[in-house]
């Protein structure tokens, strides 16, 4: 299958292209790290292909308007002790 069909028909069965679905997935890693590890940023973007925390941020940014760290600290959830 040639690359301008596999991207036709991954856009027709998905809605968006192949590149912009797989950020989309390395952002719902990304929160759900932030939100449930103490992980650093650039621990972070690594686990989820970002590379860099500089890359992490500018799609985290760009996907919710928020920096990594910002949304840590909104999301967060803070297991309580029983």
């Amino acid at each position: 299958m040639s690359v301008r069909t596999f991207t036709r028909r991954f856009r027709e069965e998905v809605g968006m292209p192949p590149g912009q679905w797989l950020i989309r997935q390395r952002v719902e890693l990304a929160r759900h790290l932030l939100e449930s590890t103490d992980l650093p940023v650039d621990r972070i973007a690594a686990e989820a292909g970002f590379g860099t925390g500089a890359s992490l941020r500018q799609h985290l940014t760009a996907a919710l308007g928020v920096s990594p760290t910002a949304y840590r600290q909104t999301f967060r959830v803070v297991e309580s002790v029983a």
